[in-house]
């Protein structure tokens, strides 16, 4: 089997990453060293903004009074089912128990992390289902204080729709704060916060900079590069609608990868035929970035049937992956790389972008190999205990002391020896290895 590359693309998701990491580290030193004073430096000279940084109730009730009622509707409408689905992902992590040998017990325990930093892309597009995905589902997982973290516009402070979507959601504190010094404001529990036990949310280059860094004394969802999303389609999908949602895709940035896979070389020819006229009828704005995204970046690949793209979709290991092709089961259960999956032409990216319930924070890059998106068990330490009886501690404590000895580890050995010497004093044990 072979693909043929209708459209390959000139461009990778890497190929104008700007080398970001030493602007970064330096934010971050500065504002470790300096603490509220430097990072309000920063807010000033990044975010033009000189209002107030840590929301008070009164600004927070003012800008959710300027939210118009069916806005309100809409966010309680996605709020909603992403609550709902979150909580029935908790449902999957149980408290458990076995008792290997009897009288040696081992559990297992879910404990929510204390303090959780939400990042909220404000800027070009403001991001109230960032709020959304974000913020619910720490709420869900039962973290202790949740921090919502967004860049405020110079003059206006943050969108009023993320202050509304942030509060609804269950926010303890909203922070107008944006870029590194935002992120180093949660992590370091700058103006009276707790400090992050993890950061989430997604952000530009800077945002992903600074939680690659501060990663290990902070945990983190994932490092998210630009956004990406492939469409596998056969002869019965609608050209039209894979077009549509290939550009619906593209308008997130100029390297934002697009890529659509297929065993029907007409369909390919006619997706690509309608994909600039789509482009051509955005907004501004949209109309740069799809531009830049499909000329770049986007691809179209002739497969010779659904095996081979099935495969080849596993390899590019897309965040977002859509499937408009015959026999939705079989494509369901052999898929095995991606972020989010999408089934079937009645439902599309954007549905889980904005409102379905499936959370939006998605891994890039194709780290979709290893792992999945942000969930409400990112924020849940699963954590083992054990408890014995002091008979059933004794066949432990010599296998312990034997595999010790073996290693090299004689303190460890030893303290397997004291435990028998105490419980069993009348006892002979052959504790070396052989």
């Amino acid at each position: 089997m072979a693909r043929t590359y209708l459209k390959k693309a000139t461009k990778t998701a890497t190929t104008d990453a700007t080398d970001v990491r030493e602007t970064v580290q330096n934010i971050l030193d500065d504002i470790e060293q300096g603490g509220d004073e430097a990072a309000l430096k920063y807010a000033e000279k990044f975010d033009q903004y000189q209002g107030n940084i840590l929301l008070t109730d009164e600004e927070i009730d003012a800008a959710c009074a300027l939210v118009p009622q069916t806005l309100k509707d809409d966010i309680a409408f996605a709020h909603d089912n992403v609550k709902r689905f979150a909580e029935v992902q908790k449902q999957t992590v149980k408290d458990v128990e076995l008792e290997v040998i009897p009288g040696f017990v081992l559990g297992q325990k879910s404990i929510p992390c204390n303090s959780v930093g939400c990042y909220i892309p404000g800027g070009r597009y403001s991001h109230v289902a960032s709020a959304i995905m974000t913020v619910t589902t720490a709420k869900v997982a039962g973290c202790g204080h949740i921090v919502a973290c967004s860049p405020p516009g110079k003059d206006t402070g943050i969108a009023p729709a993320i202050v509304y979507a942030a509060k609804l959601c269950g926010a303890d504190s909203i922070l107008a704060m944006g870029g590194v010094q935002g992120v180093a404001a949660m992590t370091f529990g700058l103006f009276g916060l707790p400090k992050a036990d993890i950061l989430v949310g997604p952000g530009n280059q800077f945002v992903a900079e600074a939680k690659r860094i501060l990663y290990g004394r902070v945990g983190i969802d994932m490092i998210a590069g630009p956004t990406d999303s492939l469409i596998l389609a056969d002869e019965t999908a609608d050209a039209m609608i894979v077009a549509a949602d290939l550009v619906g895709q593209a308008e997130h940035g100029y390297n934002s990868p697009v890529w659509l896979v297929t065993d029907n070389k007409a369909l390919a020819e006619r997706v690509i035929d309608l994909v600039p006229g789509l482009i051509a009828d955005l907004p501004e704005t949209n109309r740069v970035n799809a531009e830049a995204a499909w000329r770049d970046y986007a691809e179209v690949i002739l497969c010779d049937d659904r095996a081979e793209m099935a495969q080849t979709s596993d390899e590019y290991a897309p965040e977002h992956l859509t499937v408009q092709a015959e026999d939705i089961p079989w494509w369901k259960d052999r898929l095995k790389c991606y972020g989010s999956v999408f089934l079937g032409e009645e439902t599309t990216v954007a549905f889980g972008d904005k409102a379905s319930g499936t959370n939006h924070v998605l891994p890039t890059g194709r780290s979709a190999k290893y792992t999945g998106g942000l969930s409400v068990h990112k924020y849940m330490k699963i954590v083992t205990w054990q408890q014995a009886t002091r008979e059933a501690s004794k066949p432990v404590a010599e296998a312990t002391a034997r595999i010790s000895r073996l290693e090299g580890m004689e303190g460890h050995a030893r303290t397997a020896d004291i435990r028998l010497a105490k419980y069993f004093p009348d006892e002979q044990f052959d504790l070396k290895p052989e």
